[in-house]
């Protein structure tokens, strides 16, 4: 899939989450991709405060068909939602835990890491923190991710 599509999509989203007012980033991928990091991404990762949750629930189901939900022993968080709109798969994420060797790690959204905002179209983009993504990308065990952020950031 082409990223125009994707780009499109998170305009989408993006409208509708700030005209809610919901506290809200692009992490994953996505982060690394308007950072320069890599070149092309898969998919849209969003990571919301947990306070906002049932609301980006609410107003992404009416844009795509929510997935059922997947348990993973490696996350525990408080929402995680995976989304198809319009072709492009979204994953949503609140009060984002990550499981590492027993451990549980919070890694929910902060105010302080909303980094930057660009603009996708018409409507601002908050981006959280690569340093933040490091860390998460670390505790999944991605050391090829962790290893291109590294490098981005000499």
């Amino acid at each position: 899939m082409e990223n125009e599509q994707k780009l499109r999509v998170l305009q989408t989203i993006a409208k509708r989450l700030n005209a809610a007012n919901v506290t809200w980033a692009v992490g994953g991928s996505m982060l690394l991709y308007f950072k320069g990091v890599v070149s092309e991404f898969h998919d849209i990762d969003i990571i919301v405060k947990t306070d906002d949750a049932e609301t980006v629930r609410e107003l992404l189901a009416q844009l795509g068909a929510l997935e059922a939900p997947k348990p993973s022993a490696k996350f525990k968080s408080r929402a995680f939602y995976e989304l198809t709109i319009d072709g492009v798969d979204v994953d949503v994420m609140a009060g984002f835990v990550i499981v590492k060797d027993g451990m549980e790690h919070d890694c929910s959204l902060r105010d302080e890491e909303i980094k930057e905002h660009i603009q996708v179209g018409s409507e601002t983009v908050p981006l959280h923190s690569l340093t933040a993504w490091r860390r998460n990308y670390m505790l999944m065990g991605k050391l090829e991710k962790v290893r291109l952020i590294d490098l981005a950031v000499r």
